[in-house]
């Protein structure tokens, strides 16, 4: 039976995993992961009751319950090293035994779901949308560290986007990964637009922004618009689905992510004010979850 020892697995003096301060009593098997720490008290007002609030750092937690259904809400703060940390503590609350430090015996499967929001990449999205990532694009490369990668991944996908983007070999290799198709059935449906979700390692230079320092690839941005491949294109711009979908398939967890648009980079346009549409995406997420 593997064994964790204190140096790759660190838990508190109360028993709670390190970074989410979490016990694995506190987890549902229903997790929705929202990026800004603020947005956890929102989620949580649609819940009938709460049974905790938990912080620390970046990571805010409630689980409470919602017409019947136990729900936590987490607050991964931003980009994919921080959804590095929180899928796999996730995955030790719910896998792992904390006392013994050794991996239980029945596997426990969570549903993560992420509620965001996203800057589309083709002129004809319109603002306010919501967007179901039925592919997420990892340009950070986090889960290349991980072995097991190319099983989760397409590869052939992975193969054509290097092509047709000319991919600069100084960036991190591209990871492309399937949401979870029961989900997507799940949570989607004719109200939700279906894309190709690029999870970019930063906000700027990354997702092609310009202010004072020039971009290594200035054209890369047209390049993603003009992407095709079999009926696939790249839609939208947002950092940490890529790396959630990845690491739940690593897991045999089940991941989806569905975002709220509130910018098209192709237009240049924006909504600053798009907090009536996050809370109804909140809603449909919490009821068909």
């Amino acid at each position: 039976m593997k064994h964790f020892p204190p140096s790759e697995l660190i838990i508190n003096e109360d028993g709670s995993i390190f970074h989410l301060h979490l016990k694995p009593e506190q987890l549902a098997d229903n997790v929705i992961l929202v990026g800004d720490p603020g947005r956890v008290a929102l989620v949580a007002s649609y819940f009938d009751n709460q049974e905790f609030s938990v912080s620390n750092r970046e990571f805010n937690t409630i689980t409470g319950t919602y017409k019947g259904k136990r729900i936590t809400v987490l607050s991964t703060g931003i980009g994919t090293d921080n959804i590095d940390i929180v899928v796999n503590e996730l995955d030790a609350l719910a896998n792992i035994d904390l006392k013994t430090r050794t991996e239980k015996k029945e596997f426990r499967q969570l549903n993560l779901i992420r509620i965001g929001t996203t800057g589309g990449m083709q002129p004809e999205i319109p603002l306010g949308s919501f967007l179901i990532s039925e592919k997420s694009i990892g340009f950070d490369g986090m889960l290349n560290f991980y072995a097991g990668r190319d099983t989760v991944c397409d590869l052939e996908f992975e193969k054509e986007l290097k092509k047709q983007l000319q991919w600069n070999p100084q960036f991190c290799a591209p990871y492309v990964v399937d949401a979870d198709a029961e989900l997507i059935n799940q949570i989607g449906r004719d109200d939700m637009l279906k894309g190709v979700t690029i999870s970019a390692n930063g906000f700027y230079g990354p997702q092609g922004r310009v202010l004072r320092v020039g971009l290594a690839e200035p054209e890369l941005n047209n390049r993603i618009e003009k992407f095709r491949y079999k009926n696939y294109k790249i839609t939208n711009y947002e950092m940490e689905g890529a790396a959630i979908a990845g690491l739940a398939r690593l897991m045999g967890h089940r991941a989806l992510t569905v975002c709220c648009v509130i910018a098209n980079r192709r237009v240049e346009d924006a909504n600053t004010d798009y907090n009536p549409h996050i809370k109804r995406l909140i809603q449909m997420v919490l009821d068909r979850i």
